[in-house]
C-alpha cells in the first residue's frame, strides 16, 4: 500500500474527520491533556500514540511541565496522545488530526494490538513525508533498520537483529567452533544470519552450514539431514523460526532423539512464546526485563528533552506554533526535521532507568541486555546475561555450571561430532615420523604404525612398527581437540605421491600417501607432506602445521691444518726478510761493538807489579766481549722478547742499533699476534658452497654431485622452475629414492651437496656437527594435513591448527623434535671465539721437538769437542812440568857450576899432585870443556822454548814433538858422574 493511497484517501475523508472530532473527543480516543497557551518560554509538544491510557498517563507524568536547558533556559513541554488502533488508515488519520492542531515535532510510538509492523509502518509513512522523528519503544522488528525505506525511526528498544550478538559471545565462551545456523525463508531470519555470519567472518568460529527453510518445509528431512550427514562435524544448532513454526521444529528435534552431545540455541520469540514443546538444555537470550514499555517510555521523554535543548539558540521559526510540522492539507515536509533528526541521533542520556541510551548510524539503540536463559524443568531459568556497552565492547556473564544440556546432562557436549575409524596414513621421515621394528610400543610416546608388504613371500601381510616424532604428537593433539580416534599406518611404497605412468599404463596416476588417499585406503595424511599446485588439484590441503623452504646440506669445509700453521699469519717472504733480519743485525752489532775504541778495547789505569806505575792497555777478558755468537743471542731473545742476562753492546754505535732493533722487533711480535686472531676468526668450518646460486651448481662440474628425492615436491619445485632447468636435468639421473640413502651418502663424501626440506636438514644439522645447511631458503612453502576433496574435516582441523599456533604448540614441537640436539653438543662457531687444536699448532710443538733434538745433537759434539780439547790441554800440561822440572835441574847445575868456578880461582898454589896429573889429565879436561860449552849453548836454546812455552801467543797451542823431547833427554844427562 503505498502513501500516495492513503493520501488521496485522507483527502476524501477530512471533512468526515472534521464532524467525527467532537465524538472522537467523547470516546477519550483523543485525549487532550494540554492546550495551546501563549507562554514566554519556547513549548514544544509530543505527539503520543500509545498502546494504553497508563502509558498515556505516564506520557502527561512526565510531560506538560518546564525543563530547564544547558543553557539555563527553560522550555515547556507538553504532550497529546491517542490509543493505538489496529487499522493502520486510521492510524494515519488521527496522526494528520492531532498533529495539525498541537502542531507536534515528535512522535512516540508504543506496540499495536495485533502486535505486528503495519502499526509503526502507518506511522512511519506519515513521518517520512513530513520529517518528523518517531522514537519507538516496542516495535524490534528488523526491518525498521533499514534506511532505505524508514529514514526517521529511532528505536529505544534493540531490534531482534543484535541477538546474534549474543550467540556469538555465547558460543565464544562456550569455546564452540563449528555451528550450524538454521533460519526462516523471510526478511527476518535473512538479517539475523547475515547479522551473524558477519560476526564469524574473522573468528574462529566457523559456520559450517546456513540453511535457509521454506514455510512448509518439511522439518524431519531437514533436522535429520543436517545431523547425519559425514560432511557436517558441527553439534552446535542455532534456530531462528517463526513463532507458528517453534512447535512443530521443536518436536521433530525431540522424536529425532537429538539431544545427545547436542547443543540448541533458539531465537528470543520461540523460546518466550510459552510453547508446550520447549525441552530442557534449550538456550536462548531474551530481552531483559527492564526494557518495558513504562520505563522506555519516560527515558524517551528525556532523550526529546536533551535533543530540544540543542535548539535554544534556533531561530523563533523552530519554536512557533503557528505552523504546524504534520498539516496533511499541505505536501511541505518539517523545514527542521532533518536537522533534529540528526541532532536526535548524537544525543543521549546517562544513567537512564534502562541504562545508557546511544545510538548508531541506523537509528538503533547500542547498550541494550539481554538475559541469557536455559529451559530447565518446563521452565526458563536465567543463567546469565550480556550487555552490549558500544559497538565494540560487549560484556558477558555466564554461570555454566547452572546450565542442563539436553537429556539433562550437567556435562557440556564436545559440540562436534565424533568420528571412529579415521585412517590415516604417513611416512618416515626424521623428526616428523621415527619408526623402530616392534609392536611394543610405549603408549605414553609411541603408536603402531604397521606397513603393508609388497611382493613378499612370507605369510605375514604386514610388517609392524612403533612410531614417534612430531607429526605423532599433532596427531594426539588433534585427537583430543576434535575427539575422535585413528589408526595409523605407514604407506606401503615408501613414497610421498607422484603423478606419473606406472608400467604398460596410459593414464597418469597417484603413487605414496597421495594414492592411497584419492583411492579411498586412507581417510588423512599427517607427514611433511608439501602443499603445492599439482597436489591441491587432487586433493584438499589444511592450513599450513609448519612452515618451511627447500635448502642445501654439505659437509663442513674444515680448514686442513698443516705443520706451519702457526706460520700462516705471515707469508713466507716476510718470515724471510725476518730471519735475514735478524742475522744482518747480529752481524752489524758485532761489527760496531768490535771496531768502536769503546767497544772490546777500553783504558785502565790499574797497575802492574811487573811493569811500574805508568798507565797501560788491559785487553778484555773472553767473558766481557760481544763476539759473533752473543750478537746472534741478543737479537734473537730480543726477537722472541726473552731474558738478556749477559753480551748486550758496549759501545753506543752499537746500543743504538740495538733499541731501533727491539722496537722493529716489538711492532712484529704485535703484527703477528694481531694477525693470528684475525686469522683464528675467519679460520672457521663452513659450507663448501655459498647457496642455490652457487656456480658449482648451475654449471656442473665433474666431480661435484648433487641430488634430492625423486618424485618430491622439491623435485617437482626444479621441474616447474625455468632458471632452474639445468640443476633439473643435472639431478634427474642422481636423485635418491628415499631421503634417508641421500643423507648416509652425504657423510660418506659420495654425495656433496643434497638439496631437501629445511626442517629435516636442519634437524640433520643439528644432529651431527659435520654437516651444514648452505645458504639462505629458497622455494618457500608449507607443510600440512591433506584429505580428499570436499572432506568435512578440512575446517575443523584448519582451526584447530591455527589454535595451535597462536598458544605456541607448534613452537614447542619445533624445538622438540627439530632443534633439539639430543646429547649432541656442538659449538657453536659462529657466536664463540675460535679456539686452536692440536692440529693447528701441531708444527709448534714439533718446533720444540726439533730444538730438543738439536739440542741433544749439539751436546754430543760439545762433549767431543770438549774431551779432544782436554785431552791436548792434558798433552800440555805434562808437556809444561816437564819443562818446569828440567829447569829446575838445570838451574841447580849453572849455580853449582858457577861456584865451582869461584872456588877453583881462590885456590894460592898449585898442587904438585895436579901438576904431576896435568900431562895425564889435560885430554880429560879438554874433553869435559868441549862437553860444557856444548851443554851451554843447548842449555840457551831450550831457555828460550821453556819462556816460549810458559807464554805462548793468544789462542796457539805448542806441542813437542819426538825431536825436542830428546833434546830435553840429552839436556838430562848429568854434568858429574855424582849427579
Amino acid at each position: 500500500m503505498s502513501f500516495l493511497w492513503y493520501l488521496l484517501i485522507f483527502f476524501l475523508k477530512f471533512a468526515f474527520i472534521k464532524l467525527q472530532t467532537a465524538d472522537v473527543n467523547h470516546t477519550s480516543s483523543i485525549n487532550e491533556t494540554a492546550f495551546l497557551i501563549d507562554f514566554d518560554h519556547p513549548q514544544i509538544t509530543i505527539l503520543g500514540a500509545l498502546t494504553n491510557y497508563e502509558h498515556v498517563k505516564i506520557l502527561n507524568d512526565n510531560t506538560n511541565q518546564m525543563y530547564r536547558t544547558a543553557f539555563n533556559q527553560e522550555i515547556y513541554l507538553s504532550s497529546q496522545s491517542f490509543i493505538l488502533d489496529s487499522n493502520p488508515l486510521l492510524i494515519a488519520m488521527k496522526l494528520c488530526e492531532i498533529g495539525n492542531v498541537s502542531n507536534a515535532k515528535a512522535i512516540i510510538a508504543g506496540r499495536g494490538l495485533d502486535e505486528n509492523d503495519l502499526t509503526l509502518t502507518a506511522i512511519s509513512y506519515v513521518s517520512d513525508f513530513y520529517h518528523i522523528p518517531v522514537l519507538t519503544i516496542a516495535s524490534r522488528e528488523n526491518l525498521f533498520s533499514d534506511k532505505a525505506f524508514y529514514n526517521f525511526i529511532v528505536r529505544l528498544v534493540p531490534p531482534y537483529l543484535y541477538e546474534a550478538d549474543a550467540w556469538f559471545s555465547i558460543i565464544r565462551k562456550l569455546k564452540y567452533t563449528k555451528v550450524v545456523l538454521i533460519y526462516s525463508q523471510d526478511e527476518e531470519g535473512r538479517m539475523v544470519g547475515s547479522r551473524f555470519q558477519m560476526l564469524t567472518e574473522d573468528s574462529e568460529i566457523h559456520i559450517e552450514r546456513m540453511e535457509e527453510y521454506e514455510s512448509n518445509a518439511n522439518f524431519t528431512s531437514l533436522i535429520s539431514n543436517l545431523t547425519y550427514e559425514d560432511r557436517l562435524l558441527a553439534r552446535v544448532f542455532i534456530i531462528h523460526t517463526r513463532i507458528e513454526d517453534a512447535d512443530e521444529l521443536l518436536s521433530v528435534i525431540v522424536r529425532l532423539q537429538h539431544l545427545e552431545n547436542f547443543v540448541w540455541i533458539i531465537n528470543e520469540r520461540a523460546i518466550i512464546s510459552n510453547s508446550t514443546a520447549l525441552f530442557d538444555g534449550l538456550i536462548g537470550v531474551r530481552l531483559h526485563n527492564s526494557f518495558n514499555e513504562e520505563n522506555l517510555l519516560i527515558d524517551a521523554t528525556k532523550l526529546l528533552a536533551n535533543a530540544f535543548n540543542k535548539f535554544t539558540d534556533y531561530s523563533s521559526a523552530f519554536w512557533t506554533s503557528k505552523t504546524a510540522a504534520i498539516n496533511c492539507l499541505s505536501t511541505d515536509a518539517w523545514t527542521y526535521g532533518i536537522d533534529f533528526y540528526r541532532e536526535l541521533l548524537n544525543t543521549s542520556v546517562v544513567n537512564g532507568i534502562t541504562g545508557n541510551i546511544e545510538f548508531n548510524e541506523e537509528g538503533d539503540r547500542i547498550e541494550s541486555l539481554y538475559d541469557i536463559v536455559n529451559v530447565q524443568d518446563g521452565q526458563l531459568k536465567t543463567v546469565g546475561h550480556y550487555r552490549t556497552n558500544t559497538i565494540d565492547k560487549t560484556e558477558l556473564k555466564l554461570d555454566e555450571d547452572q546450565i542442563i544440556w539436553p537429556n539433562r546432562r550437567h556435562r557440556k557436549p564436545d559440540g562436534i561430532r565424533t568420528r571412529r575409524n579415521v585412517s590415516v596414513v604417513t611416512i618416515a621421515e626424521k623428526p616428523f615420523i621415527f619408526t623402530r621394528s616392534g609392536n611394543d610400543c610405549d603408549p605414553a610416546t609411541e603408536v603402531v604404525c604397521p606397513r603393508k608388504r609388497l611382493n613378499d613371500s612370507t605369510n605375514e601381510e604386514y610388517e609392524y612398527f612403533c612410531c614417534r616424532g612430531y607429526c605423532i604428537d599433532l596427531l594426539q593433539e588433534l585427537s583430543k581437540n576434535l575427539s575422535f580416534v585413528y589408526t595409523l599406518h605407514l604407506v606401503a611404497d615408501n613414497k610421498y605421491g607422484s603423478y606419473e605412468k606406472e608400467g604398460d599404463d596410459k593414464h597418469k596416476r597417484w603413487d605414496g600417501m597421495i594414492g592411497e588417499l584419492v583411492n579411498y585406503q586412507a581417510d588423512m595424511i599427517i607427514a611433511p607432506l608439501t602443499i603445492s599446485p599439482e597436489r591441491a588439484e587432487d586433493i584438499e590441503f589444511t592450513k599450513p602445521f609448519k612452515y618451511q623452504g627447500i635448502t642445501i646440506l654439505v659437509r663442513k669445509s674444515t680448514s686442513t691444518s698443516n705443520l706451519a700453521s702457526f706460520l700462516q699469519p705471515f707469508k713466507e717472504a716476510l718470515w724471510m726478510m725476518v730471519l735475514l733480519s735478524v742475522h744482518v743485525v747480529a752481524v752489524v752489532l758485532y761489527l760496531l761493538d768490535r771496531f768502536s775504541p769503546f767497544g772490546r778495547f777500553r783504558f785502565s789505569s790499574q797497575q802492574k807489579s811487573e811493569r811500574g806505575n805508568g798507565p797501560v792497555i788491559e785487553v778484555n777478558t773472553e767473558e766481557d766481549a760481544l763476539n759473533l755468537s752473543r750478537a746472534l743471542w741478543f737479537t734473537w731473545g730480543i726477537l722472541l722478547n726473552s731474558g738478556i742476562g749477559e753480551g748486550t753492546p758496549r759501545s753506543f754505535s752499537a746500543r743504538v742499533l740495538g733499541m731501533v732493533w727491539a722496537g722493529f722487533a716489538m711492532i712484529m711480535v704485535a703484527s703477528y699476534t694481531a694477525n693470528l686472531a684475525a686469522f683464528l676468526v675467519l679460520d672457521r668450518p663452513e659450507a663448501s658452497i655459498s647457496g642455490i646460486n652457487d656456480a658449482r651448481l648451475r654449471n656442473p662440474q665433474d666431480g661435484f654431485t648433487y641430488a634430492t628425492v625423486k618424485g618430491s615436491s622439491v623435485d617437482m619445485y626444479f621441474k616447474r622452475q625455468v632458471e632452474l632447468s639445468t640443476m633439473y636435468r643435472t639431478m634427474e639421473s642422481k636423485n635418491y629414492l628415499t631421503a634417508e640413502d641421500a643423507i648416509t651418502d652425504l657423510r660418506d663424501g659420495k654425495l656433496k651437496a643434497f638439496i631437501w626440506d629445511s626442517p629435516r636438514l636442519e634437524y640433520e644439522a643439528a644432529q651431527d656437527c659435520d654437516l651444514v645447511t648452505a645458504g639462505e631458503l629458497f622455494g618457500r612453502s608449507s607443510y600440512g594435513i591433506a584429505l580428499r576433496k570436499k572432506d568435512a574435516w578440512i575446517n575443523p582441523l584448519s582451526h584447530t591448527i591455527l589454535s595451535f599456533h597462536e598458544k605456541g604448540f607448534m613452537e614447542t614441537l619445533d624445538n622438540a623434535w627439530i632443534f633439539s640436539k639430543g646429547m649432541k653438543q656442538c659449538s657453536d662457531r659462529s657466536s664463540s671465539p675460535a679456539t686452536l687444536g692440536v692440529n693447528n699448532m701441531l708444527g709448534v710443538f714439533l718446533l720444540v721437538a726439533g730444538g730438543i733434538f738439536a739440542g741433544f745433537f749439539l751436546l754430543a759434539i760439545e762433549i767431543a769437542f770438549k774431551r779432544r780439547k782436554e785431552r791436548r790441554e792434558n798433552e800440555m800440561e805434562v808437556s809444561r812440568n816437564a819443562l818446569l822440572h828440567w829447569r829446575k835441574k838445570i838451574e841447580k847445575r849453572k849455580q853449582r857450576s858457577i861456584i865451582y868456578e869461584s872456588d877453583n880461582q881462590q885456590q894460592p898454589s898449585v898442587d904438585t899432585d895436579l901438576l904431576n896429573e896435568a900431562p895425564s889429565n889435560r885430554m880429560d879436561r879438554h874433553k869435559l870443556s868441549n862437553m860444557t860449552n856444548n851443554r851451554a849453548k843447548s842449555h840457551q836454546s831450550h831457555t828460550r822454548l821453556l819462556h816460549s812455552i810458559e807464554h805462548p801467543p793468544r789462542r796457539r797451542y805448542h806441542t813437542l814433538d819426538n825431536a825436542t823431547l830428546d833434546q830435553f833427554n840429552f839436556i838430562c844427562v848429568p854434568l858429574h858422574p855424582e849427579e
